[in-house]
């Protein structure tokens, strides 16, 4: 799989949305989009890049793949064990794009109107007044989603997929941007509730945040032993603004897309189906995740139009939570990574 290169100005490494390490560059004037608007949003994309790397070290793929999901109006499913900065890289990403932001803490009592909201009685006017849940804001951290029941995950399923939260048969539309940050733990089990396949799905990206490399940890203990203070983060200020990120995200959307392209995605969709490790393939609704995040990653990179490596380097972290892998398969270590590696080999790249 090819890697890309983020157009950027003077800026730290970036990576990959999987944390493949990439030497930054910049184009100015892409092709077929006007020079002014978006090589201005794109450099505002960068400072919000610019602005993390303040106080995350090490975790350059998962704000590249933040940065991707905004741009494409998904949400994120944020995997790794503890101590790896999950939650410092969405404060801090949310800091640096002065949204509205709310963090969830999931525990195993929280109830679904905790989270959306729920009807109250105001005795002054003898009435059911709706008092709205932290839903309404426009970066939710959902930190350990997996520890909550069924009943509260799915309070998400709308506010995920329909930006809105209903009550009492009106529908209240939630702040746009909106995304959905949620964080797990894959080592620990106990008290924790699987998301189900449905959940998963309206994550556009899963994101493994990994141990950083050694220089990075050394930076790490380095910023620590000088004062820095994760809680605090006074040094972030936001960099753009929210009409500069909507208009970052039409600008995403007008990327252009070939047949050949679409009909790629389709193939390599139809591949997963047909894998004898896998049990639950690609679904259609997988491959219109891909081509938007392919459609941000492309216009990240100052291109007009997607081409098969945008594609190649967004089909992991977009498909790895949507393949549900066979028991035998599970048993034999088989990796959903590792499933999607060998389809992308083995299908035709359009030329």
């Amino acid at each position: 799989m090819t890697d890309p290169r983020i157009t950027q100005g003077a800026a730290p490494e970036t990576g990959t949305p999987d944390g493949h390490a990439v030497a930054p560059q910049f184009s100015s004037t892409p092709a077929g989009l006007p020079a002014d608007d978006d090589a201005a949003l794109r450099q505002a994309m960068q400072r919000v890049r610019a602005e993390v790397d303040k106080a995350v070290v090490g975790q350059a793929g998962t704000v590249t793949g933040l940065l991707v999901a905004l741009l494409a109006r998904g949400h994120v499913l944020l995997e790794g064990v503890p101590g790896v900065a999950k939650t410092l890289v969405v404060r801090s990403f949310s800091r640096a794009l002065g949204l509205d932001t709310k963090r969830v803490q999931f525990t195993p009592d929280l109830m679904p109107g905790d989270v959306t909201g729920s009807l109250v009685y105001d005795a002054r006017s003898g009435e059911f007044e709706f008092r709205r849940g932290p839903v309404f804001t426009n970066i939710l951290l959902a930190d350990e989603i997996n520890r909550t029941p069924p009943k509260t995950q799915a309070a998400l399923l709308e506010a995920m997929e329909e930006r809105q939260v209903s009550s009492d048969g009106a529908s209240l539309a939630l702040p746009d941007p909106f995304l959905v940050a949620a964080t797990q733990n894959p080592i620990e089990h106990e008290g924790t509730y699987s998301l189900p396949e449905a959940q998963l799905d309206r994550f556009l990206m899963k994101l493994v945040v990994g141990m950083p490399e050694r220089d990075a940890e050394v930076s790490v203990l380095r910023r620590h032993a000088d004062g820095f203070s994760p809680r605090e983060l006074t040094d972030l200020h936001p960099v753009v603004s929210a009409d500069e990120i909507l208009a970052a995200q039409r600008a995403a959307g007008r990327v252009q897309v070939t047949d050949d392209v679409l009909g790629y995605v389709v193939d390599l969709a139809r591949a997963t189906r047909q894998s004898p490790s896998v049990q639950l393939g690609a679904s259609p609704r997988a491959s219109t995740a891909l081509l938007a995040a392919a459609k941000a990653w492309a216009w990240l990179n100052g291109s007009s139009a997607v081409t098969p490596d945008h594609v190649q380097t967004m089909l992991i972290p977009v498909w790895r939570h949507r393949l549900r892998l066979r028991p035998d398969a599970e048993m034999e270590g088989v990796s959903p990574d590792a499933v999607l590696t060998s389809v992308v080999q083995q299908t035709r790249v359009p030329i």
